[in-house]
């Protein structure tokens, strides 16, 4: 026990340090971004770089790899050592863990909940207030900088007008603008991200960081086209829409860049990507393209200063292609009455997972390129060979599926899957009091964590908060998900220990329904095939470590290689000149080497990671056919119905229904006792926002919005 003490102690020592140097360099990278357009930078900085670290091997490529895709990538593989040791961490103590204060908690409070932006906690407004000062710093200086040094020959060569000259100078300062935009957009992406929980982020709570970000780059770049067409155009020089440049900054891929982005960012509004959401998904394929062309725009010298965030991005990209390949093993399918389906999957035992994590799923009968995200509702503590997944019909392909899996003939169905993906720890365990807030299938993250509970109360023996569950359904049917709470198999006997009230509402019924017209569920088994694989970590038990290896030895590589085609290839034509050898020409061989090193390195670590695990890999866990489950009768009918087992009667005990009224979500939070009251919310936009607003309105001091994104 003392030996465990100091072990996870000495952890937590080495977590603390690699935070803190990550935090130290990631502030050096920020500041250089705010030196960036000062003439300190461009006179004095730069050419130093330069003249230190221009050399035959690099060339002028070699001073924005080490100042700006470097410290970035190092930052990326501290952070997958910080969580490799947070996972070993959380071996020697859950409970630690859970009852870590966060480092930001208070400043996680919303402060703006009605908006465009949705609801914005105090962190996330401090840091977007930031960002949007560095970009009104950034080009304010750069504006001044550019216009003191608008030289009389410049203005002639514009035909005498100053106003000509300022227009060039302000146009290309709005495409460094846009980069700086860019150099962020790809982190937010980055599922398998080892710098966002750094910030206690995930990537799927990051995606409107992306959306904003997204539409700023757009907005920009799309001024900076479009001021250099009128420019082209009152100068009568429209010819150079034409031109690719042998050297230097070239027109038509930037053309073809920024074509492509406004293809995306079409199809990005809520009401176009909401209506025709396949549209929208195919068209973003067109971030290649933007990116490709970006490069071949600006050259790779200036790209390198964007590169670190794609550079993660297509490392997780190509990760996640590989992981995609394997059919999993479909064990069986839970089918509601109120249209909404639990999938469950074999899966390894070394494959854990933190509750509310999600998974992509993709069915090749379907589609076989669209993949949609779904909570995960199962617990890899209390049911160690099995994942599942709930999803609700609401469009085209998620009606196809049901049709499937409510066909007499289907035996077997191919599934493939990426992730999980989720918070690196979870922080509800400290709270006196958890309130889940759910409306519809918006139950879907809270099963997880309900059962992640149950675990950790019934085997483990620990305290935990007490729970609410405060759920909505439009019908009767809908409390059918309350059956969901509980797994097929695998749940301890006894949950009366577990402090659960569920408080459930159907809204468009006004009592309950007879039993004859109560529908049951259905429970589908399939058969495995021999290409079927249980779930498992695409590199293993030591994710985060093999994670670390790849970026560090894919980028030891990439400058290994292009270091010798510069010295034995480049060189001798150009002699660092920058005017004889093709921009496009060498961005097009760093984009190939950039290609290969990480797909070369990531292969090599899956392959290495799968001969290790072949047994388990290889083993279908075949779980035992059982006689399907109905739904307890007593949801329905108030207790009149038969009780299936002593689980299954403690929750039935502890829900009460409510027909025909809404939740009074004000009266039921500020009912609930304890000093730190967590409120989790997942439903409708309006629902969010009203739980947001009481949080925030200071009424109750003890309320504390846990800022989780349950949909991606």
């Amino acid at each position: 026990m003392e030996k465990n003490g100091s072990s996870s102690s000495t952890i937590l020592a080495m977590r603390k340090t690699i935070w803190v140097s990550s935090m130290v360099i990631f502030i050096g990278y920020f500041m250089m971004w705010i030196m960036m357009p000062t003439m300190v930078y461009k006179m004095t900085w730069l050419p130093d770089l330069r003249a230190k670290l221009n050399s035959t091997y690099y060339g002028t490529q070699g001073p924005n790899l080490l100042v700006y895709t470097f410290p970035v990538l190092l930052v990326a593989v501290a952070g997958s050592l910080y969580l490799h040791l947070g996972k070993q961490a959380s071996h020697h103590g859950h409970e630690r863990e859970g009852g870590e204060k966060s480092r930001t908690r208070r400043w996680r409070q919303p402060v703006v909940v009605r908006g465009p932006l949705g609801i914005v906690s105090g962190i996330e407004l401090g840091f977007l207030l930031m960002f949007m000062a560095l970009l009104a710093w950034s080009y304010t200086t750069y504006l001044h900088v550019g216009f003191s040094n608008i030289s009389p020959a410049q203005i002639e060569e514009d035909g005498g007008k100053l106003w000509k000259a300022r227009l060039d100078s302000s146009a290309l300062r709005l495409g460094l603008l846009g980069n700086i935009c860019l150099a962020f957009l790809f982190f937010p992406v980055t599922r398998a991200s080892s710098i966002l929980p750094l910030f206690e982020l995930t990537s799927e709570g990051s995606i409107k960081y992306h959306i904003w970000l997204g539409h700023l780059t757009m907005l920009i770049f799309t001024a900076h086209g479009t001021c250099y067409i009128v420019l082209w155009g009152v100068t009568e020089s429209l010819s150079e829409i034409l031109k690719w440049q042998h050297v230097g900054v070239a027109n038509v891929p930037g053309e073809l860049a920024l074509l492509a982005g406004l293809c995306m960012w079409a199809t990005t509004f809520p009401r176009i990507r909401r209506k025709f959401f396949e549209l929208f998904f195919y068209t973003h394929y067109f971030y290649i393209l933007f990116v490709v062309f970006f490069i071949l725009h600006v050259g790779i010298a200036y790209a390198c200063i964007m590169l670190p965030g794609f550079y993660l991005f297509m490392i997780d990209r190509f990760l996640r292609y590989l992981q995609s390949r394997s059919r999993v093993r479909l064990v069986s399918s839970r089918i509601l009455p109120c249209e909404a389906m639990e999938l469950n999957f074999s899966k390894s035992p070394g494959l854990s997972y933190t509750p509310t994590s999600i998974v992509f799923v993709n069915v090749p009968s379907i589609s076989k390129f669209q993949w949609h995200p779904f909570t995960i509702s199962s617990s890899s503590s209390l049911e160690q060979d099995k994942l599942s997944v709930v999803m609700k019909v609401e469009g085209s392909w998620t009606r196809k599926l049901h049709e499937k899996l409510t066909s007499s003939s289907i035996d077997n169905l191919e599934v493939s899957l990426e992730g999980p993906y989720g918070p690196a720890s979870t922080h509800f365990l400290r709270h006196d009091t958890l309130v889940m807030v759910a409306g519809g299938s918006g139950i879907t993250p809270f099963i997880s964590m309900i059962r992640e509970l149950i675990h950790l109360k019934t085997e483990l023996k620990w305290k935990i908060p007490k729970l609410l569950l405060i759920t909505a359904f439009k019908k009767s049917s809908g409390l059918s998900m309350l059956d969901l709470l509980l797994p097929i198999s695998g749940v301890p006997a006894d949950i009366s220990d577990l402090e659960l009230q569920i408080e459930a509402y159907v809204t468009r019924a006004k009592e309950q329904p007879t039993k004859e017209n109560i529908k049951e569920l259905q429970t589908v088994w399939f058969k495995a095939t021999a290409s079927d694989v249980p779930i498992s970590p695409i590199l293993g038990k030591n994710g985060w470590l093999w994670l670390a290896a790849i970026i560090s030895s894919s980028f030891v590589a990439f400058l290994l290689f292009i270091g010798i085609l510069t010295r034995f290839y480049i060189y001798p034509i150009d002699h660092n000149t920058n005017k004889i050898f093709s921009s496009s020409t060498r961005s097009v061989l760093n984009i190939l080497l950039i290609c290969i090193c990480i797909a070369g390195t990531s292969s090599l670590a899956v392959n290495w990671t799968k001969k290790r695990n072949a047994t388990e890999t290889t083993q279908i866990n075949h779980m035992e056919g059982m006689s399907p489950r109905t739904i307890p009768e007593s949801y329905a009918s108030n207790g009149d119905g038969e009780l299936e087992s002593l689980p299954q009667q403690s929750i039935v005990q502890s829900t009460n229904i409510h027909y025909g009224e809404r939740p009074d979500l004000k009266k039921l939070l500020f009912d609930c006792k304890g000093t730190s009251i967590g409120v989790l919310v997942c439903g409708p936009k309006s629902m969010r926002h009203e739980v947001a607003t009481i949080c925030s309105s200071g009424l109750a001091k003890s309320l504390h919005f846990e800022a989780i994104s349950f949909s991606w």
